[in-house]
């Protein structure tokens, strides 16, 4: 994919603060600190649009970027461990549900998950409510520049096996490197021209 523009359109809670649903969309998701800006900010061949912090929990609201004036991407708060206040991650998990459940332009999820970690129940049960609204999922593995060779193949086995799907159907990736970057490009455009 050529990237000719990337831009922030706006950020949102609640389903009348998005943008018009026109053109097909694809959200990023996945816990804390999983590397969810950097792989953004990677397919799109940017630094700094979407911002990357240490500190777990930046993003707190739904960011809408549009990319190359024909589809957008959705960059939807992590889930899990964020240094915010409880009373605000408690409002995440409606705000997320009431996105994934009602877009009607969302083509698919890409799920990214620490390659170093074995996924819990969260990840899991984000994976079974993908399947109970019959909404697209792409998985990633990210950080894999972590890794040796052995040890990303031995945790990418021991991943799949966790999350009950093929070794083929988790895409290993490092923003660093750029491992994997045409392949998730591929997966996103499948999911945009379905």
């Amino acid at each position: 994919m050529i990237i000719k523009s990337a831009e922030f359109v706006k950020s949102a809670i609640k389903p009348e603060q998005y943008p018009a649903a026109v053109l097909p969309e694809i959200a990023f998701t996945g816990r804390s600190n999983v590397g969810k800006s950097s792989l953004i900010n990677t397919l799109i061949n940017r630094k700094r649009l979407v911002k990357t912090s240490a500190t777990p929990g930046r993003t707190q609201l739904i960011n809408f970027f549009l990319i190359n004036k024909t589809f957008s991407f959705v960059d939807l708060p992590g889930f899990g461990y964020a240094k915010v206040p409880v009373s605000v991650r408690r409002k995440w998990g409606p705000m997320i549900e009431t996105y994934l459940s009602t877009r009607k332009t969302l083509k698919g999820v890409v799920l990214i998950m620490d390659v170093r970690r074995i996924p819990g129940i969260q990840e899991l049960n984000f994976i079974e409510w993908l399947y109970y609204y019959n909404i697209p999922g792409i998985l990633i593995l990210t950080k894999a520049d972590k890794l040796s060779k052995t040890k990303q193949l031995k945790q990418h086995i021991a991943i799949a096996k966790a999350l009950s799907v093929d070794k083929d159907d988790l895409i290993l990736f490092s923003a660093k490197s750029r491992l994997g970057k045409d392949a998730v490009w591929d997966a996103i455009e499948t999911l945009i021209d379905y």
